[in-house]
């Protein structure tokens, strides 16, 4: 005999399966629009909209995506495979790496050489796919995040290409490229590395979103650039393994936007304009990071008994848009 918590279950999964079989028929009759078309429409940002409005879009996104889990291994498998590809490119492309994100692919999945691109090039795409395994093994643990753990991230990005400096914070002072901006003389490494470090464990991050926290974090880490090279993206490896702990995707900053942020981080060095500006562009990355991880979550059969309040939700948005093609 089920019990009263048993019978509840199937009771939500029968109405789950129910109200999703509704929303695919949708689906089917408002082709060639896609999900994500329609996600993206619905969970617009205005210019208008002030962060907290956004962090709220984004934040019914999450409960949608959490309504999901646990995602079966097939999954896991498939938005690793994807995320692996596009992190790897964009964070890649950011620092100046012209391999596409299509031959970025190829290396990853083939191992393949590309003609006309260096070797560095290719052992940035391993490197950084390596350190992206890292970070996930880290969040299936509660480690907390320490010095050594951040070296071993930049180790995996840079062993192949500067076994001397990898792990190893620099030992020289430094300047952004750009911005007449100097970073900190390394030898106050040793004392703001452990400030940084006591900052990312302390009572203090309990207090802000998980999208303020990520930006936080990777603006002060970048803006410390403890390490000669590799800082960019160590930072963003950073800023995931927080959100991936607070159960985000993987948000990714797109080569699309560099300008505006490295702009955004210039900003706060120079002016201390605070992380506004780099926060705006994180979470818009992250709202469609979560939208393209639902659109898969949505219609795949693994997860058919699963995600009762986004069918609730956008089963309505459907329908409206079924009833104006009437």
């Amino acid at each position: 005999m089920l019990t009263p918590q048993q019978n509840l279950v199937s009771v939500e999964q029968a109405s789950c399966l129910f109200l999703r079989n509704e929303f695919i028929a949708l689906l089917m009759r408002l082709y060639p629009q896609r999900l994500g078309d329609i996600l993206h429409q619905h969970f617009a940002f205005s210019s208008a909209m002030s962060i907290s409005e956004k962090l709220q879009k984004v934040d019914r996104l999450k409960v949608w995506l959490d309504s999901f889990r646990p995602l079966s291994p097939t999954l896991v498998s498939e938005l690793k495979k994807l995320y692996d590809v596009r992190f790897t490119y964009h964070s890649n492309a950011i620092e100046g790496n012209t391999l596409t994100q299509r031959e970025t692919e190829l290396v990853l999945e083939t191992g393949i050489t590309i003609g006309g691109k260096t070797l560095r090039e290719h052992l940035e795409v391993i490197g950084h796919r390596d350190a992206i395994d890292y970070i996930e093994t880290l969040t299936r643990s509660d480690t907390a995040i320490g010095e050594w753990e951040i070296k071993q991230i930049h180790n995996l990005i840079i062993r192949a290409i500067a076994p001397d400096e990898a792990g190893r914070y620099r030992q020289l002072d430094v300047k952004a490229a750009g911005p007449e901006y100097l970073y900190p003389p390394h030898y106050l490494l040793s004392d703001l590395m452990p400030e940084f470090i006591e900052w990312l464990n302390s009572d203090q991050i309990k207090s802000l979103h998980p999208l303020e926290f990520a930006a936080e974090a990777h603006l002060r880490f970048v803006s410390i650039h403890p390490f000669r090279d590799g800082n960019g993206r160590t930072g963003r490896l950073l800023m995931n393994l927080l959100l991936l702990r607070a159960g985000y995707p993987i948000v990714i900053i797109s080569n699309q936007v560099r300008a505006a942020y490295i702009d955004a981080i210039a900003q706060a060095q120079q002016h201390d304009s605070g992380i506004h500006p780099l926060l705006d562009l994180i979470v818009d990355a992250a709202r469609y990071s979560l939208i393209e991880t639902l659109q898969i979550l949505a219609t795949a059969s693994d997860s058919q008994s699963q995600g009762l309040p986004f069918y609730q939700e956008m089963l309505a948005v459907l329908q409206q848009q079924s009833q104006e093609l009437d």
